[in-house]
């Protein structure tokens, strides 16, 4: 059983300073915790069965047939978006956005015309110009990575992270929040992550605030090659470590600061560990601290290139026999990536950690801007300053929270009213980072301060 967070700041000898008294509140949020009861596992299993039945969804595979190939799932989720945004009374926006590959020498032999199904739940407040995406692919294939006939069912890979992308889609266009969201099920993964790269780089040209993005891709099933191994309880997140774009200033200051592990993709991925804690219970969001899988890369790659915050989600136990697999039966074992192999209560649970960080995200306030440490005197002591945020709705205060630095959690926080403090710890001791918050407790992500005079 893990200690409370009072008992392991008494434990680690923090002094704890009183800075303002009418602190958010600490409770989960009610509307959060119903939307993650609200997602079905009925739902998530039929979806998956619907994938399934188009036989295959190769990139390269038919776009004509109704019934068959990439062109036919396509339709079909945008149909189904176009459910939710009718239940929603319109206000999810649905469209297929379209772009064409030429011929890549390598995955691509022909043109090839793709599309990325997106819904998006517009922010209620026109101040508020952020932009949160979440990400399944669409796509499937078999062991021959060209096979655009064969029928690859693609169950796991990626249907768990489409119908789980559908399943919030669903829910969370019931309910409004200050900022957009946008549902995605990508296309072209298997070939190159081209969907997810002409998202990322339409976002960067357009100068989209996207402040997050989660990609959600083999996340459905709990069994690995061992058969008596089931890890249920537990959801591997990704995040890089030093940024894509990192300039030769801040890689000079990160060198100099060591914050190898705090760049905002790794603030993302432990904002996730906290929402799961908090609204689904019993659940684990494990921190893996490297960009992706060993060697591997995955949708929100581009992302990460294009210099925006994102982290991958994926189940504990990959199960190589029903992924990128021929459908066969070799020697009494079973290969090919059907939802007979999945788990459902697991991809139901892993979906609530996207409703969960998603909802906390959208509903708090923007984060704060120009977090400083002021460094003019020395002393043992640590003096933050930023500006609030310039848009959006205004925070009821800020957290400040602190770690030491062999720590890869936050430990403590505090909190302020004002746009500064003063703290009794030595910043030659610990890490800190500062957070918007409103009245019902919802947090912007951390935002490191940055060494000023």
């Amino acid at each position: 059983m893990r200690r409370s967070a009072s008992l392991l700041l008494l434990s680690l000898g923090f002094a704890t300073p009183i800075f303002a008294q009418n602190k958010p509140t600490a409770t989960p949020d009610p509307l959060i915790t119903k939307m993650v009861q609200d997602i079905s596992e009925k739902n998530l299993r039929e979806d998956i069965d619907k994938l399934v039945s188009f036989g295959t969804r190769h990139t390269l595979s038919d776009t004509k047939s109704k019934k068959r190939g990439i062109g036919a799932s396509r339709n079909w989720v945008e149909s189904e978006f176009r459910k939710y945004s009718k239940a929603s009374g319109g206000r999810l926006k649905v469209e297929q956005d379209t772009f064409t590959i030429k011929p890549d020498g390598r995955r691509i032999d022909r043109p090839v015309l793709m599309a990325n199904v997106m819904a998006t739940l517009p922010g209620t407040d026109p101040t508020d110009k952020r932009v949160f995406i979440v990400s399944g692919h669409i796509d499937s294939r078999v062991s021959d990575v060209m096979n655009a006939t064969a029928d690859a069912p693609g169950a796991n890979d990626d249907g768990s992270g489409t119908v789980a992308v559908m399943e919030l889609a669903r829910v969370m266009s019931q309910q409004k929040f200050p900022a957009t969201i946008i549902f995605v099920a990508v296309q072209g993964e298997e070939q190159g992550l081209y969907g997810s790269t002409h998202l990322a780089k339409r976002a960067k040209k357009e100068g989209w605030n996207l402040v997050a993005m989660l990609n959600n891709d083999i996340m459905g099933n709990s069994s690995g090659h061992d058969p008596e191994i089931k890890d249920d309880k537990r959801l591997r997140v990704f995040s890089e470590g030093v940024p894509a774009t990192e300039t030769a200033d801040e890689a000079r200051v990160r060198r100099t600061l060591s914050s190898e592990n705090d760049s905002p993709s790794r603030q993302l991925a432990r904002y996730t560990r906290l929402a799961c804690q908090q609204y689904v219970p019993g659940h684990e969001v494990v921190l893996e601290y490297r960009p992706d899988r060993f060697l591997r890369g995955g949708d929100h790659t581009p992302f990460n290139q294009q210099g925006f915050t994102a982290v991958r989600f994926s189940e504990m136990n990959e199960d190589f026999r029903h992924q990128h697999q021929d459908l066969r039966t070799e020697n009494g074992t079973e290969y090919g990536d059907y939802a007979k192999f999945m788990d459902f209560p697991y991809l139901r649970r892993n979906t609530g950690v996207n409703l969960a960080t998603l909802a906390s995200l959208a509903l708090a306030p923007a984060a704060p801007e120009n977090v400083g440490v002021l460094t003019a005197n020395l002393t043992n002591r640590t003096e933050l300053k930023w500006e609030a945020p310039k848009a959006g709705e205004k925070p009821t205060g800020y957290y400040v929270l602190m770690r030491e630095t062999s720590a890869p959690e936050w430990q403590q926080k505090f909190f302020v009213t004002d746009t500064k403090a003063d703290l009794p710890h030595s910043k030659d001791n610990y890490i800190f980072g500062v957070v918007s918050v409103d009245a019902e407790g919802h947090e912007s992500l951390p935002i490191i301060p940055k060494p000023v005079r």
